[in-house]
């Protein structure tokens, strides 16, 4: 019995321990979490969502990347506020200062009917500045919606040149969607028509700066094409589109690829547009391109579902049957065929009888008519009819009148004369079996728009012949500048810096270097014309050392810029001496002044396979001013 407190009293002392464990491991715990909840509360008010926390018992770890150094100190800061410091452990990283990017300039213009939109981020030394004078050049009141932030870094280099490029470029753009970077502007926009893209898209690479990269897309609504009109011709190895219309981008390549089985080589310039009779266009009309290179040559016209087939006159007629035949079966069902085999020529002698009308027009748009027709009131109509077309001022008419003439001569007339005026020069030939048309033209579409018009007012059985050439100095669309627009561009650099020379020689100073540069740059697009380059001195010295020495400075002048790729035969030297002043010699500032290199245009530019071969000569002949000796005149122009 006498065990018995001894027992009782071990009982107590565990049971003591055991709640005293208890107690003491519930208080760190609820110390612990009302901890933690206090940090994460605090962290949450200073905004730094980056921290974490993680309880070890009463020491509390504290972790996470901090921005900076800056931000961790003040994370610890903050911890220690509410827990004491000695319960808190930093376990925080810092971010490498040196991964860290700047932030990028950039800059993006949104623009549609309901106004203008920019987002993006600008220097705030005159970003926005440059933003506003932009967008108040539009014209018209838009309405702006300005998303747009600024940061005091440095600028970029190309960044102001960027920004106005795409705000010139906006005023063009009224459905557009610009974007801006230091060295690259990316343009997206929406045409009324695609003469309007190609104006567009020329107008605005003219103008990109130099050091920008300018990425273009600009799109078109697909136009109607009334009649739905292709036309292919073969004589012999010569294969070609008179026109060309797909109504999707599928059945253009496949009416290409038919072509080319053909014969034909280069690019067909097939407008895809609306207006298609058929889902079965491609099919028909590569169909009747085999079927005419089985005849061996002649003509096929597709207007809207009506084909006409025109053979060459030197195809036998079974062959003609048997291919006629097969096409017929062939073609889908809306389509509706027209064949005619030409009888073969007459005699020479027979061929002098045929009559015919005959109209020219100029380069300069004086139009000449002459030949056959009926009475005097057709020849009135005629005439009339033409002035609409060309201007009264430069229509002229002289034919004989003819009462023997076929039916429907007048309306051969008056649709080859609608052709001719589709074309910048040229010559309408109207005869009782054909209609020709050639010349020159500087629309893409003309020869499409001409057979077009030949086709719908001829007739399906009709034989005409479209022979055009495109001429992109023509093309109002390809902003290719006049020669005096380049001469005035020419002159422009010089009046902000001249040329100069070493002095009493032609060696053209090296401070001079960078407008030998800009002069070579405005030749761009002025390949074609023939520039005089004018060298002039001041009166000192005498007069033939002067001229001696305007000569070698031209010719230098001309040596330099051909070096740059400007064409030799586009530029010829001339020396003035003293001859020309423009200022008063009796003043430095004067002499000065008549010192000087000059561009003048040279009238009657020569055709560019005349400048070529002059090119080839001038590459062979040795350089004028290579057999100059300026030291003989250096007392000269000092």
């Amino acid at each position: 019995m006498s065990r018995l407190p001894t027992v009782i009293a071990t009982a107590c002392f565990a049971v003591a321990g055991a709640a005293a464990w208890g107690t003491a491991h519930f208080g760190a715990g609820w110390i612990e979490t009302r901890s933690v909840q206090a940090l994460d509360k605090v962290f949450a008010q200073e905004a730094l969502d980056w921290v974490e926390v993680y309880p070890d018992g009463l020491i509390l770890n504290v972790t996470g990347t901090a921005p900076s150094e800056a931000a961790r100190f003040r994370a610890i800061t903050v911890a220690g506020t509410v827990v004491g410091s000695g319960r808190i452990v930093d376990a925080m990283d810092v971010i490498d200062p040196e991964s860290i990017a700047p932030p990028r300039f950039s800059l993006e213009i949104l623009r549609n009917d309901m106004g203008i939109s920019l987002i993006g981020l600008v220097p705030s030394d005159g970003g926005r500045a440059q933003l506003s004078e932009g967008l108040a050049n539009l014209g018209a009141e838009v309405p702006v919606t300005d998303m747009v932030e600024q940061t005091a870094r440095d600028v970029p280099e190309n960044w102001a040149d960027a920004v106005d490029f795409a705000l010139r470029s906006l005023r063009d753009l009224p459905r557009s969607k610009i974007s801006v970077s230091k060295d690259r502007v990316e343009i997206t926009a929406i045409a009324d028509s695609a003469e309007q893209k190609a104006t567009l898209e020329a107008a605005i690479a003219r103008r990109a700066p130099a050091g920008i990269a300018l990425a273009m897309s600009i799109s078109a609504p697909r136009p109607v094409i009334t009649p739905f009109t292709l036309r292919f011709t073969k004589d012999g190895d010569a294969v070609a589109f008179d026109a060309c219309s797909a109504d999707t981008d599928a059945a253009r390549d496949q009416i290409v690829r038919a072509a080319a089985g053909v014969g034909f080589e280069g690019k067909a310039d097939c407008v895809v547009g609306l207006g298609v009779p058929s889902a079965s266009w491609a099919d028909a009309v590569s169909l009747g391109i085999t079927a005419l290179d089985d005849l061996g040559g002649g003509t096929i016209t597709f207007s809207d579902a009506d084909v006409t087939l025109i053979a060459a006159d030197t195809t036998p007629q079974s062959t003609f049957d048997r291919t006629i035949g097969q096409l017929e079966s062939d073609l889908p069902d809306v389509f509706s065929l027209h064949s005619v085999l030409p009888p073969k020529p007459e005699s020479s002698a027979a061929q002098a009888e045929v009559p015919e009308f005959v109209a020219t027009r100029s380069p300069e748009g004086i139009v000449q008519m002459r030949g056959r027709l009926s009475d005097v009131a057709q020849e009135a109509a005629v005439l009339s009819f033409a002035r609409a077309h060309f201007g009264s001022e430069d229509t002229y008419i002289a034919t004989r009148q003819d009462p023997e003439l076929p039916n429907g001569w007048p309306a051969r007339v008056f649709a080859g004369l609608e052709a001719l005026s589709h074309l910048n020069n040229g010559t309408l030939i109207v005869q009782p079996s054909t209609v020709e048309v050639r010349g020159d033209t500087g629309s893409r579409t003309a020869r499409a728009d001409m057979s077009r018009i030949l086709s719908s007012k001829l007739g399906e059985s009709a034989d005409f012949s479209v022979a055009v050439i495109y001429d992109e100095l023509l093309d109002p669309t390809a902003n290719i500048p006049t020669p005096e627009e380049c001469v005035a561009r020419m002159n422009a650099v010089l009046e902000v810096k001249k040329i100069t020379f070493e002095p009493g020689s032609a060696d053209i100073d090296n401070s001079a270097v960078d407008q030998v540069e800009r002069l070579a740059a405005a030749f761009e697009d002025c390949d074609r014309i023939r520039v005089e380059i004018g060298g002039h001195t001041d009166s000192q010295g005498r007069e033939e050392m002067n001229l001696n020495l305007s000569q070698q400075r031209a010719d230098a002048v001309r040596s330099a810029l051909v070096d740059r790729g400007v064409e030799p035969a586009a530029l010829q030297a001339v020396g003035y001496g003293e001859t020309q002043p423009i200022e008063d010699n009796g003043t430095e500032e004067g002499r000065e002044a008549n010192r000087r290199i000059a561009f003048r245009l040279v009238p009657n530019p020569v055709p560019a396979a005349a400048l070529a071969a002059e090119a080839a000569a001038s590459a062979e002949a040795p350089d004028a001013g290579e057999t100059a000796d300026p030291s003989q005149e250096a007392a000269a122009d000092e």
